[in-house]
């Protein structure tokens, strides 16, 4: 409904511009709050108030010298929200426009105003006096920009170029006039230089001379009483050195004859002390060598006496023992041989009884142990090397009969030997 009403808000960077009925005739202006508005019988506008930068391009403008160069400059503007006055102008102007559209119009007057100032200056003026080129474009833009209700905040020249090489040829022939006046300066620097060089030299030869002069001055007239004053110290020194060596002399006797009498008193002290030793090493002596001594003497006494009766007591125990192991191997023989008699007479009966029996049963135990005599050499060697003649048999064969051989020649031998033809014997048994 046309009746109802809203409530219009808007930032601190825009402005509420609100007209209709219940104005007063005039438009109301509210930054940065709200407002009550009746949308039938009110009208809302918003004002931006952000600062808008702006790049002023204008190229190939004449000079006043006919120069075309181009020139580009920077400038801060923005819409005056402080001042009431400022922001019914921006409501006249861009009341319902966009922000892209504004921007166009600043940037349209800033460039012609730009171009304007172009014409009016040399391209020496605009190169070398930028500060001048930027104050001038500044306040002619301000004041067609303030009708609009805009405040140019800065203006600043930001670049100059031209396509014909003037402004290179300018640099280059003010480049040769520094370099020119760089070099006469330098050149009358160097002449002042070495004028002020020679007329410090000459006044410092000149300070010298004087100065060597009043220092020979000075100097001699230092020796020459240096030597008056060397006199009279010499002489009271002389005499100084004359009373204090007599000085010197009585003290040094005086000192003399109190070290002989303290040497006196020492001799003395040490004959005490060496009386005090004497009788402290008597007494050392008979504590701890004398009495020592003595007791050592008696200790070694009775350990000899003791030893002594030792050996006595050993002896009597050795011969006591002696007498009773005689005894007792006099009894061991005796009855060792009583049982070596029987038995060699049990063996004769058994001899008697069993005769070619026992014989046979003698020779079969004696038989192992000579083969195990002859064998045993053979045991004991690390190596035997066999010769054959191949007639018979080799290898370790030939060792076995070897011994075999030797083990039936027993019964010759002890056929020779004793007379009894053992093969006969034990073949009957």
């Amino acid at each position: 409904m046309c009746l109802d009403i809203g409530i219009a808000v808007c930032g601190p960077n825009e402005a509420l511009v609100i007209s209709g009925m219940f104005q007063g005739g005039k438009p109301t202006f509210i930054n940065g709050g709200r407002a009550i508005v009746c949308p039938c019988i009110q009208t809302v506008q918003r004002i931006p108030l952000n600062t808008m930068t702006l790049e002023v391009h204008s190229p190939r403008v004449y000079t006043s010298q006919g120069v075309p160069i181009s020139v580009v400059g920077t400038a801060q503007v923005k819409i005056n929200g402080s001042s009431e006055e400022m922001l019914g102008y921006a409501a006249e102007q861009f009341g319902g426009k966009p922000v892209d559209q504004i921007l166009n119009i600043c940037l349209e007057t800033m460039e012609g105003h730009q171009r304007a100032i172009m014409g009016n200056m040399s391209v020496e003026e605009i190169y070398r006096d930028r500060k001048t080129f930027s104050k001038k474009v500044f306040e002619v833009a301000s004041v067609d920009l303030h009708n609009m209700g805009i405040a140019v905040i800065s203006y600043t020249l930001k670049d100059v170029r031209d396509e014909v090489g003037y402004l290179a040829s300018l640099g280059q022939a003010r480049t040769a006039q520094v370099k020119r006046d760089a070099l006469i300066g330098e050149a009358e620097a160097r002449k002042d230089a070495t004028i002020a060089e020679a007329l410090a030299e000459e006044q410092r030869m000149e300070s010298k001379l004087v100065n060597d002069t009043e220092i020979a001055r000075s100097k001699r007239d230092f020796e020459l009483k240096k030597a008056i004053y060397d006199t009279e110290v010499n002489t009271a020194k002389a005499e100084a050195e004359m009373a204090y060596s007599l000085q010197a002399a009585k003290v040094q006797a005086k000192i003399k004859e109190e070290e002989m009498q303290v040497k006196v008193v020492e001799r003395m002290q040490n004959i005490a002390i060496q009386e005090q030793e004497i009788m402290r090493r008597e007494k050392e002596l008979d504590s701890k060598v004398r009495k020592p001594a003595e007791a050592e003497k008696y200790r070694l006494e009775k350990i000899a006496e003791a030893e002594r009766q030792k050996v006595v007591l050993e002896a009597e125990a050795e011969a006591e023992a002696v007498a009773l192991r005689g005894e007792a191997e006099a009894y061991a023989i005796e009855v060792k041989a009583k049982a070596e008699a029987e038995q060699m007479a049990k063996k004769a009966d058994a001899w008697k009884e069993y005769k070619e029996a026992a014989l046979v049963d003698m020779m079969l135990k004696v038989l192992p142990k000579v083969a195990a005599e002859v064998a045993g050499p053979l045991s004991e060697t690390n190596k035997i090397t066999m010769v054959a003649t191949g007639d018979g048999p080799i290898g370790a064969s030939r060792v076995t009969n070897e011994v075999l051989d030797i083990m039936g020649s027993l019964p010759d031998t002890v056929k020779k030997m004793t007379g009894v033809d053992i093969t006969t014997r034990m073949a009957r048994a």
